[in-house]
């Protein structure tokens, strides 16, 4: 988000610019930001004058991709994929099962309508923010 927010300025930011910013500690913000960058989201200039960019307009990046980055795929819950052709090990198993894969489309989907422009819009207050039912 910081790096959408001041992405009109010229040069890369520097981790320290972030964390200040943020008020994140800096290890933590390495942490994400290599994430984002093995992602293709970022990328980075090291040496003086050195940080991150934002490889793409805000407006491309959704919040689902950062997400996905930082965290792995979008799921709710860890519970795996539910049986195929009625064969439940357990009574409902399926059905639950089902419902919660379900839920994690509909997070990732949910994700994935918002993008960073979306979020600098509403931080300048350019843009009405937006809930679960939007």
């Amino acid at each position: 988000m910081s790096l959408a927010l001041h992405s009109e300025e010229e040069g890369p930011t520097s981790v320290r610019d972030i964390a200040e910013r943020t008020g994140l500690p800096q290890p933590y913000l390495e942490q994400i930001l290599l994430a984002l960058k093995g992602a293709g989201l970022v990328r980075s200039k090291r040496g003086v004058g050195g940080g991150y960019v934002l490889t793409r307009d805000p407006e491309e990046i959704t919040l689902g991709q950062i997400v996905s980055a930082v965290d792995g795929p979008i799921v709710a819950g860890d519970f795996g994929r539910p049986h195929e052709n009625g064969a439940c090990e357990h009574e409902g198993q399926c059905v639950l099962l089902a419902v919660w894969a379900d839920v994690g489309e509909h997070m990732r989907s949910h994700l994935d309508s918002f993008t960073l422009g979306d979020m600098v819009a509403q931080a300048r207050g350019k843009a009405g923010r937006r809930t679960v039912a939007d």
